[in-house]
């Protein structure tokens, strides 16, 4: 380790123990050691003092530069010598940049935790003594852009991926000069090893046949195949953006959503009855079961809630696909309740930043977000077991074939 001699100045040491202000005379004090270091370290280098004449020198000094060090107690401004055939050797460096990734990682981890900007500015002032603008911290945040943006355009080819989940939110952007609302378009697949995986998001100008559309087409870009059932809600530019792109896949009607449509058409004093009955139809164990318990309830209701049972006539199919699927797979696969969650995080921390500067921060953060959550689903315990699924479609495919030559 290498040893300096330092020289402290009596006034910082007079200002430091007598005035009260212990971090700035801190400061100064530390401020004064850190550039006789550096200027101990130059002489080192040049194996000369300043307008020293010996044989053993090595460079000249040309002046220095000042760079600022943001400490817990305070900015220290550091007088770096500057050498005219090369760069001064030190120490400081590194451990200033190693400090200031570390500050930038956590500056970062904050606002991808929903801390926000304002919150941000105090904590790091009492930290550093220092304040960091919103624009600073939004401008250091870019750094995550090539992470956030690798993960989300990821190749899929390397797995099936049999059911994807897709569902979208509202968020807030600014986009030329007034805030608008956009869709947040989000994926969830599992994969044919069985684990979970968020396939991507997307900001699209609104939830429409057009901005699904370029969603699907970029995963189907990217490679997304052997897709078998897409989970959704009911929304009539999705289910069209999902025959076209994903044919002969099954569509499931998420069914939490379509018990909440029949029963804002119920009248109040009916809404608990008719919510056990649809439960029962939608739990029932094969559609033999569920046709007959739906058969009761048309005819028992149709008079007394005809909006609610023309819901629940009109879109019973869709709402009961999955009973395609063997039992074991249904529950999970029968409604968007795990990408409900998911919502329920992302919104958690869009609730504190609210508006989003423009499409490529939301992204950014939120994308951030999901790669960590992505990250504890692929590397957890798996979703599903798939064996028996691939037992099934195997001999369902087989079945299919034999139909068709049977008919020929």
């Amino acid at each position: 380790m290498a040893q300096y001699n330092i020289t402290i100045d009596s006034e910082i040491l007079h200002h430091l123990f007598l005035n009260g202000a212990k971090d700035e005379g801190m400061a100064k004090l530390l401020e004064s050691v850190l550039n006789q270091i550096l200027q101990a370290q130059a002489t080192k280098q040049i194996k000369a003092e300043p307008y020293e004449r010996t044989e053993e020198r090595q460079d000249y000094r040309n002046g220095y530069y000042q760079r600022n060090l943001v400490t817990r107690i305070g900015t220290l401004t550091l007088k770096v010598s500057r050498l005219r055939n090369g760069k001064l050797t030190t120490e400081i460096f590194s451990r200033y940049q190693r400090s200031e990734q570390a500050l930038l990682l956590a500056l970062m981890e904050m606002l991808v935790n929903g801390v926000s900007t304002q919150k941000i500015e105090e904590i790091t002032y009492e930290l550093c003594g220092t304040e960091f603008s919103k624009s600073i911290i939004s401008e250091l945040c870019k750094n995550l852009d090539p992470i956030v943006t690798a993960w989300n355009s990821r190749p899929l080819r390397e797995k099936k991926i049999p059911f994807v989940i897709v569902d979208a939110m509202v968020i807030k952007v600014r986009e030329d000069g007034r805030v608008r609302q956009r869709g947040l378009l989000i994926a969830v697949g599992v994969n044919e090893e069985g684990y979970r995986e968020i396939l991507c998001i997307m900001v699209g100008d609104s939830e429409s046949e057009e901005s699904w559309s370029k969603f699907f087409f970029w995963l189907k870009q990217r490679g997304l195949h052997g897709v078998d059932l897409v989970v959704s809600d009911h929304y009539s530019g999705l289910i069209q953006a999902i025959y076209k792109y994903f044919q002969g896949a099954t569509w499931q009607r998420c069914q939490t959503h379509f018990i909440r449509n029949i029963l804002d058409k119920t009248p109040k004093a009916l809404q608990k009855e008719i919510h056990i009955k649809v439960r029962a139809i939608l739990e029932a164990p094969d559609a033999k079961t569920t046709r007959m318990l739906l058969n009761q309830v048309l005819e028992e209701y149709r008079t007394k809630a005809p909006k609610a049972i023309d819901i629940l006539e009109s879109e019973f199919e869709d709402a009961i696909a999955v009973l395609e699927f063997p039992e074991r797979y249904r529950k999970r696969l029968r409604t968007t309740n795990s990408l409900e969650r998911l919502n329920e995080e992302i919104r958690r921390r869009e609730r504190v930043i609210r508006i989003f500067p423009n499409r490529e921060s939301a992204i950014r953060l939120i994308g951030a977000l999901l790669m960590e959550q992505d990250e504890k689903w692929t590397s957890g315990k798996k979703y599903l077991d798939m064996v028996e699924y691939f037992e099934w479609h195997k001999e369902n495919s087989k079945e299919v074939k034999e139909k068709v030559v049977s008919i020929s």
